[in-house]
């Protein structure tokens, strides 16, 4: 048992919840709670960390291919990102993918995919991915200044989600959009200058969305590389809403469509 915060294994995990650079040179991200670690994939489990407490009540719920660290329960508050932690860590391997990877998802040309623009907030992306599995999107496409996939907020907001869907973060935006519109997919920025409404396009064939940064919307240049920009129609005095609410609102338009 793990009993001093001051060993070596305790401190690199507190540099992995902290610094995306420590976990970008070792390829790994931190998973908390039961919940989370039961959706781990197998092959991606690569440590885990463990109360006595914790362990004797969910013994049966832990995967069975890695053998647990225990720790004290000051130890663990101490690498825990959560105020109340439950008593269980993960560390796992990050996934990896390509643009090309991401194209192959689609099939029949019913691409939906979300390229996301300098999004910044941990909890707008997290909501993103889980809410993009719901809908059936195909793949996620950010910016590189762009929030971490792997930040601990974001991955807790994801609620499992980060396991399952594909992402890939790119250097030049504008160039990345112009391959997928080479690929027959119709690019549809969100815009407040929007020509139609978003319910008045159709998104039955390659179809996607380009959401901007919360606090400045899309950079002129991503937006004028879509082919044609969209708007959510508001009431009241809002000016606009919130990138996830926004995507989340695109999103499930395409997926109504393509129920019927």
């Amino acid at each position: 048992m793990i009993t001093s915060t001051s060993n070596q294994r305790i401190k690199e995990i507190v540099q992995l919840q902290k610094k995306n650079r420590a976990r970008n040179t070792e390829g790994v991200f931190i998973v908390e709670g039961i919940r989370m670690v039961r959706e781990i994939p197998e092959d991606k489990l690569k440590a885990l960390y463990v109360t006595e407490e914790f362990y004797k009540k969910h013994k049966a719920e832990l995967p069975g291919n890695v053998k647990p660290e225990f720790v004290t329960p000051t130890v663990f508050s101490y690498i825990a990102d959560t105020k109340t932690p439950q008593g269980v860590l993960a560390i796992v391997w990050q996934n990896k993918y390509t643009l090309a990877d991401i194209l192959k998802k689609g099939t029949e040309k019913k691409e939906m995919l979300l390229v996301l623009d300098n999004l910044q907030d941990p909890g707008n992306l997290g909501t993103i991915f889980r809410t993009a599995e719901a809908a059936g999107v195909t793949g996620i496409i950010l910016s590189k200044d762009s929030v971490d996939i792997y930040n601990p907020k974001v991955i807790r907001s994801t609620m499992g989600a980060i396991f399952r869907m594909p992402f890939v973060y790119v250097e030049k935006l504008t160039d990345t959009i112009e391959e997928l519109k080479a690929h027959q997919i119709q690019v549809y920025a969100a815009h407040l200058e929007g020509k139609n409404a978003y319910d008045e396009e159709c998104y039955l064939n390659g179809t996607a969305y380009l959401i901007g940064n919360e606090g400045n919307g899309l950079r002129q240049e991503v937006a004028d590389c879509a082919d044609t920009w969209i708007r959510i129609p508001m009431l009241g005095q809002a000016e606009s809403l919130n990138a996830a609410v926004a995507a989340s609102i695109l999103m499930f338009e395409a997926a109504r469509q393509r129920r019927k």
